[in-house]
């Protein structure tokens, strides 16, 4: 059974609602903040848990507790100042994994610099997505880890009749292998053999760096 998550989301505009509701839609809680009375009353029939708050404020979030929730997402639009702000007070009560949208490379920047768990920019982030998408054609699926890593999926191709054994994925592209799911299997098959021939269309799972990943060409 999927462990239920306590979450905190500061900042309640295009970005924050729709991923409050989903993640109330998927059994999670949801302690959402806004500085708009007017916005959060017309979210609140929706929302149980949504106060009209300044979460600059650090007494705010000690009083809500955010210290014990699971997560923070800081969606805080368009000034860069306050979002540093609200991290900042964040990390001084002690928040854990802790997402952060950035609203600009520079924005990006600052917030590595104060080491940020994630540091979120969707429009950066889609665009590099797509990118990639367009580049390999076979890839179906990626979730980033934070600190350059990723978790690919990959539709083999030009890897049809090579064994695991004959990529050599980890000595040579610093790549592992996490698991396959051959084609005309429903399962995925973890630690899969290294001498069992790939067939075009089973479906790979690699972890690795960013850029090692980009370079596979499967």
């Amino acid at each position: 059974m999927q462990k239920k998550l306590e979450v905190g989301i500061i900042g309640m505009g295009k970005f924050g609602q729709p991923l409050a509701r989903t993640l109330l839609d998927n059994g999670h809680g949801v302690v959402a903040l806004d500085r708009s009375e007017t916005r959060v009353r017309q979210l609140q029939d929706d929302l149980p848990h949504i106060y009209a708050a300044d979460a600059t404020d650090i007494g705010v979030l000690q009083q809500l507790r955010f210290q014990d929730l699971d997560a923070v997402i800081v969606s805080v639009g368009g000034s860069m100042e306050a979002s540093i702000l609200v991290t900042l007070n964040l990390q001084e009560v002690g928040a854990r994994r802790l997402y952060v949208k950035a609203v600009s490379n520079e924005h990006r920047k600052v917030l590595n610099r104060l080491g940020v768990d994630y540091v979120i920019q969707p429009e950066h982030d889609v665009a590099t997505q797509l990118a990639h998408r367009l580049a390999n054609p076979g890839m179906l699926d990626l979730l980033p880890f934070g600190g350059g890593v990723l978790l690919q999926e990959f539709t083999v191709d030009s890897w049809a009749g090579k064994t695991l054994l004959d990529l050599k994925l980890s000595n040579e592209s610093g790549v592992m292998v996490v698991a396959i799911r051959y084609i005309g299997e429903r399962e995925y098959t973890f630690v899969p053999s290294a001498d069992r021939p790939l067939v075009k269309g089973d479906i790979m799972v690699v972890i690795g760096k960013v850029d090692d990943v980009a370079r596979l060409k499967p």
